[in-house]
């Protein structure tokens, strides 16, 4: 790749790691993959857990460790949200099972991504696939949530369950990008970065990769203005008038923050729910408003005019007070 094709490629790709060693967070995890590599042993695996955290990268880095230079022949990756029916578990993936990899005695490594979204049916089908062609593919079965995969297959694979990555971690990804593509960035704003990617390196790279197309200085304002939130401050800046009882006041500065950012009443809810723990209100008031944002927001999802149940949460906090 070109040095001008590399400007022009996405973060997320252009610093994927690309090695065991090269891999951030999931210490364990990454112990154990490193070992069923090296003794060419790969079982059929499940990783569950969020978006962004690696999942998809050491499935790659699995495959490229496998089978080198012809990882590409011997690797099928499909997202299963995209295909959900029998038909591409009975057409795509059955084709691919059957035949013998290429340039190795080696299993192929079949990565269906977001296999969660499968229908019941699919599933079936591909528990049935899975033992069919063990001599000839192994498969990597990527999924937010465990649950939803049904028992049969589960009890087929090792299980290896990923949480969001720490802060540490991902501040030591933004430094390194911060390094490499020489943009000025400081611990302040670091932390919002880790803030507002809650654990999810796709997402802080994303926004690193935003933020850098308008100014090669990183504040933390550019970030919270990129990412279309409101700033914790002005949050609590609302909050602390609901609970002073100036509600008035709360709900106007709740509205302008709101038309400011763009935000939807969800959004909203859900930064208070993160900014509670920062008033200056008894621990059980905390609770009992938490329990309130809760009611809240399944009131907007059924489809309860926003503002209208904003307004109710505001309430609740000049109460919560007295």
């Amino acid at each position: 790749m070109t040095e001008q094709q590399a400007d022009h490629q996405l973060w997320i790709e252009k610093y994927r790691p690309q090695t065991f060693a090269e891999v951030k967070g999931h210490t364990e995890i990454t112990k154990r993959l490193q070992a069923f590599v090296e003794q060419k042993n790969i079982p059929h695996l499940l990783f569950s857990g969020p978006a962004g955290v690696g999942k998809t990268t050491l499935s790659l880095i699995i495959a490229k460790t496998l089978f080198g230079d012809n990882w590409h022949h011997n690797f099928l990756e499909l997202n299963a949200s995209d295909s959900r029916g029998i038909e591409v578990i009975r057409e795509t993936v059955k084709d691919f099972a059957r035949t013998k990899a290429l340039g190795t005695e080696l299993p192929k490594i079949i990565l269906l991504d977001e296999c969660d979204a499968l229908t019941k049916e699919a599933q079936q089908a591909l528990r049935r696939t899975m033992e069919t062609y063990t001599r000839t593919a192994r498969f990597i079965l990527s999924a937010n949530f465990s649950s939803k995969i049904i028992d049969p297959i589960q009890s087929r694979c090792t299980i290896f369950r990923f949480k969001p990555l720490s802060q540490e971690d991902i501040k030591n990804i933004i430094m390194n990008i911060s390094k490499r593509e020489g943009l000025k960035i400081d611990d302040k704003t670091i932390a919002a970065v880790s803030t507002v990617s809650k654990g999810d390196a796709r997402r802080a790279e994303n926004i690193l990769q935003s933020c850098s197309a308008i100014s090669k200085t990183i504040t933390e304002k550019l970030v919270y203005e990129i990412v279309s939130a409101a700033h914790p401050e002005e949050m609590k800046e609302v909050l602390q008038l609901a609970v002073q009882g100036s509600f008035i006041q709360a709900r106007d500065k709740l509205l302008d923050v709101m038309l400011k950012h763009g935000l939807s009443g969800e959004e909203i809810v859900k930064q208070i729910q993160e900014t509670v723990w920062d008033l200056s209100i008894t621990d059980q008031a905390k609770m009992q408003l938490i329990e309130k944002c809760g009611e809240i927001e399944f009131r907007m999802v059924e489809g309860s005019d926003e503002f209208i149940q904003l307004e109710a949460l505001l309430a609740s906090f000049v109460l919560a007070k007295k």
